[in-house]
């Protein structure tokens, strides 16, 4: 039919026929709903508890760790201290809320899809490093390994990570213990050297397994396609840029060479491939500025009084990396949620921390340089 409006004849434009793009994106979404919507629905709950300013600010006004418990109980986190004898110890504080932040990923963890299942396998693994770099570190400075086992973060336990204590060499150290792991196939490359372990040579191997960790990661997120490639693929490009970033500027001045420090860069990333090359002509900081300086998102990492003693690099990279983990709750029917989720809960166990131990040694000057989330 056609409509007449003050003597306009012209026939009004139909709507355009649905597209295959649309369709594709629609059955994307209930098949999203039908493996994964209870446990997105979750993992949203549980973000909903995050910390408020509001929470953070009644915890900045406490005189004791016992009047942290007491306002923490009011929060998401509730009773989870109620069992801690007094005095109550900053490291209690932080063991306490890493371990309801297990708790709740295990939950998600039952009730996960196949697929999501395998996501969140992914995301322990960088756990697994940490703990393995702990125990090889620990060990050689001679530590206590029970102590160190202790110390280990739950994600990261494995069965035969204790025997790790008793190797001498990288070789051991995949003979005896990481070739039953999951880290099997990134540890192939870096534990092959039969020398005794060193400093260097462990933070070698540390950067070398999360270069494989990191690599094979975003390859399966980028298989798995739609929003979870967008939002998890900007989280890991950033993720292996300020790995570049920190090895570069952590082995100025080391025995490490150009072409060594060169080969623990990830493939992938927004400094990849130019700004990563000049990263590793790199040898003063002056020259690790110019080489991020040219990508908008570091521009100001290295500006003139950008950082001061209250203010480190590590700190920007911890308030980006926020940002980035927030937006990812923007879009629905996508894995990121479960990645970011995890990040926040960590920085909001730092916060915690850092706002309990600037009470327990009377610093309350200071307690306001946590990095805030909402």
């Amino acid at each position: 039919g056609i409509l007449s409006q003050g003597g306009n004849t012209s026939p009004v434009p139909l709507p355009p026929p649905q597209s295959s793009c649309w369709r594709r994106k629609r059955a994307e979404m209930i098949t999203f709903n039908l493996d994964d919507g209870f446990t997105e629905a979750v993992v949203r709950g549980y973000r909903s508890g995050i910390l408020s300013q509001g929470d953070y600010s009644n915890l900045g006004q406490c005189d004791g760790l016992e009047d942290m418990r007491m306002h923490l109980a009011v929060t998401d986190y509730g009773n989870f201290l109620q069992n801690e004898p007094s005095p109550l110890q900053t490291m209690t504080i932080s063991e306490k809320c890493t371990e309801k932040l297990v708790e709740e990923f295990n939950y998600i963890r039952c009730n996960a899809s196949a697929e999501l299942a395998k996501f969140l396998d992914y995301i322990t693994y960088g756990y697994m490093i940490d703990n393995v770099i702990l125990l090889l570190t620990g060990t050689l400075h001679e530590r206590d390994t029970s102590e160190l086992l202790e110390k280990c973060h739950p994600l990261g336990k494995f069965q035969s990570l204790a025997t790790l204590a008793i190797t001498t060499s990288p070789k051991d150290a995949y003979k005896l213990v990481l070739v039953d792991t999951p880290l099997a196939v990134y540890a192939q490359k870096c534990f092959t050297e039969s020398q005794d372990f060193t400093e260097l040579n462990i933070e070698v191997i540390r950067n070398t397994l999360y270069k494989a960790y990191l690599e094979d990661f975003y390859a399966y997120t980028q298989k798995l396609g739609g929003a979870t490639a967008d939002v998890m693929g900007e989280i890991l490009r950033f993720e292996a840029d300020r790995r570049a970033i920190n090895i570069t500027i952590n082995s100025l001045d080391t025995e490490l060479t150009k072409e060594g420090r060169g080969e623990l860069y990830c493939n992938f990333g927004d400094l990849y491939p130019e700004g990563v090359m000049r990263l590793e002509r790199a040898d003063t900081q002056d020259a690790v500025r110019q080489a991020v300086e040219s990508f908008g998102q570091y521009r100001e990492l290295f500006q003139e009084d950008q950082f001061n003693r209250d203010k480190s690099l590590e700190d920007w990279f911890f308030e980006y990396e926020v940002k980035l983990n927030k937006l990812a709750f923007e879009q629905q029917f996508q894995y990121g949620v479960f990645y970011a989720y995890m990040k926040l809960k960590e920085q909001e166990v730092r916060n915690i921390v850092w706002i309990a131990e600037c009470i327990s040694q009377d610093q309350k000057s200071r307690i306001n340089q946590y990095i805030p989330i909402f």
